[in-house]
């Protein structure tokens, strides 16, 4: 049941996004704002109801007084590619910052182009925070929010942290508030996995970060807070849901090693076989 509810989804939810990505390349250059609202009030939102009615993985939002519609930064746990469909579906027109790679994908790209995403090009330094500075006050000054992972890249959950410095740049630059925010999708939507389990995502949105903070006690702070909320949620799911994407991934790689230590144990009960006939040969 697991697969073919997998298979369900992957084909439904990938179909309303290549929908969306499609109808946004056309509309996107004439009218962007148009293609902004098709994806707050129709894709996205279709995408969710698969998620809960297909792959049964509900979703709750915690902390929904902390939301701010703009002038704000949202700075969170990234665990999967299930946040990055979801939030706007309750951050309404907010935009990601993401790596520039991703934003040569045809289609795809144009489409984050379009909607009015940040990209980041990693590897340009200095000029690249300037870039994004750039982008972001524009973002705000049109009153969007922005979404914004700290460590850069997804991590399974109980991975170690590793926070990056882009964050703590925004929030000296743009003077607006960094709002934080954890999460579990690892548990039901695990990295580069085709399966997809069973569950509840929770999106736990906190208190916004203090103003005024040095760079040393906003990531100390910041990171903390994300941290140890995450380490509740986990928690949490482990508790409510024992089977779940992390438990089949250690099932798995338990029964492949019980497999080559079977398979090692063979061929050296082999290897002294052939070993004593040769001996007793001569």
């Amino acid at each position: 049941m697991l697969y073919l509810r997998s298979i369900a989804y992957n084909i439904a939810a990938y179909s309303i996004l290549l929908v969306g990505c499609v109808i946004n390349s056309i509309v996107g250059p004439f009218a962007p704002q148009l293609g902004i609202r098709l994806w707050d009030e129709y894709f996205i939102p279709a995408f969710v109801w698969a998620t809960e009615n297909i792959a049964q993985i509900k979703i709750e939002i915690r902390g929904e007084q902390y939301i701010r519609r703009s002038d704000c930064i949202y700075a969170g746990k990234h665990e999967s590619a299930l946040e990055t469909h979801i939030l706007t579906n309750y951050l309404k027109s907010a935009v990601f910052i993401l790596k520039k790679e991703l934003t040569y994908i045809p289609i795809f790209g144009w489409a984050q182009h379009f909607y009015g995403m940040i990209p980041v090009n990693r590897s340009a330094g200095g000029r690249a925070m300037k870039d994004m500075l750039s982008h972001a006050k524009n973002r705000i000054n049109l009153g969007r929010s922005i979404i914004i992972f700290p460590e850069g890249t997804r991590k399974s959950p109980k991975q170690e942290p590793d926070y990056k410095p882009g964050v703590v740049f925004l929030y000296n630059n743009l003077n607006v508030p960094v709002i934080p925010f954890a999460t579990n999708t690892g548990y039901f939507w695990p990295k580069g996995s085709f399966l997809k389990f069973p569950g509840k995502v929770i999106i736990e949105f906190m208190e916004p970060m203090p103003a005024g903070l040095d760079k040393e006690s906003f990531m100390t702070e910041l990171q903390n807070r994300i941290e140890n909320k995450c380490k509740e949620l986990n928690a949490e799911t482990e508790k409510n849901y024992p089977f779940n994407g992390l438990t089949y991934a250690a099932q798995k790689q338990a029964e492949a090693e019980a497999k080559a230590a079977a398979k090692k144990q063979k061929e050296e009960e082999k290897a002294k076989t052939e070993e004593a006939q040769n001996t007793d040969a001569n």
